[in-house]
């Protein structure tokens, strides 16, 4: 009884390794199929001849391009003759039209290029500016309190004027003297606080359009 068993046991045994041993070599075999199903694909992709037709619409065929296979515009074949790609030909009319976009694009990746460099983030450009607008928004409180100073002593000086005046006496040089200094100081420093304001105004806009810019690049 037991030793029938035991042959139960070598039988079933048996009976798995050889379907494991049969699946095995079954996936052997089909590995130089696959490896040479591939090589097949990537050389039928690779291009070995080069065919356009002229203006007679004569075949020229060759291992390289030419001029003229850019001039009529040619097809990429495999070793097999079969188009790989075409290429259109080559208009000057249309490459002139293109320039200047081509040109405007190039400019455009340069200033970006520079904007990345110089600002990494729509993040970093935002603190910047915020530092930029507080700067100058002080600079313009400090002119401003200036001004109203120079205004200040405007009213003082312009009293002891009028009181010379009312004495019917001469004003003396150094009033008149300090009165003009007056003046101009004041209108210099409303000049001044307005370039503030304008530059404000300016660092503002630029600084939004090189956030919206750095944005759409993110």
């Amino acid at each position: 009884m037991s030793s029938q068993f035991n042959k139960k046991l070598t039988f079933i045994g048996l009976k798995s390794i050889t379907k494991k041993t049969i699946l095995m070599l079954c996936l052997f075999a089909q590995v130089p199929c696959i490896q040479a199903a591939t090589t097949s694909a990537q050389q039928v992709q690779k291009a070995t001849w080069y065919r356009y037709y002229d203006s007679k619409g004569v075949a020229n065929i060759s291992t390289n391009v030419t001029p003229n296979h850019i001039r009529y515009g040619y097809e990429a074949l495999d070793q097999n003759m079969q188009v790989i790609k075409r290429n259109r030909p080559y208009n000057a009319e249309s490459d002139v039209r293109q320039a200047p976009q081509r040109a405007a694009q190039a400019r455009q990746q340069d200033a970006d290029l520079k904007l990345k460099k110089a600002y990494t983030n729509s993040r970093t450009a935002a603190a910047k500016k915020r530092d930029a607008l507080t700067g100058i928004r002080k600079q313009i409180v400090f002119e401003q309190e200036q001004l109203k100073q120079l205004q200040t002593d405007r009213v003082l000086f312009v009293r002891q004027e009028r009181e010379y005046f009312r004495k019917g006496e001469t004003v003396p040089a150094k009033l008149k003297t300090t009165l003009n200094n007056n003046q101009k100081n004041m209108v210099a420093k409303k000049e001044y606080i307005q370039s503030l304001q304008t530059r404000y105004r300016n660092t503002e806009a630029e600084y939004d359009r090189i956030i919206s810019r750095l944005k759409a690049m993110e």
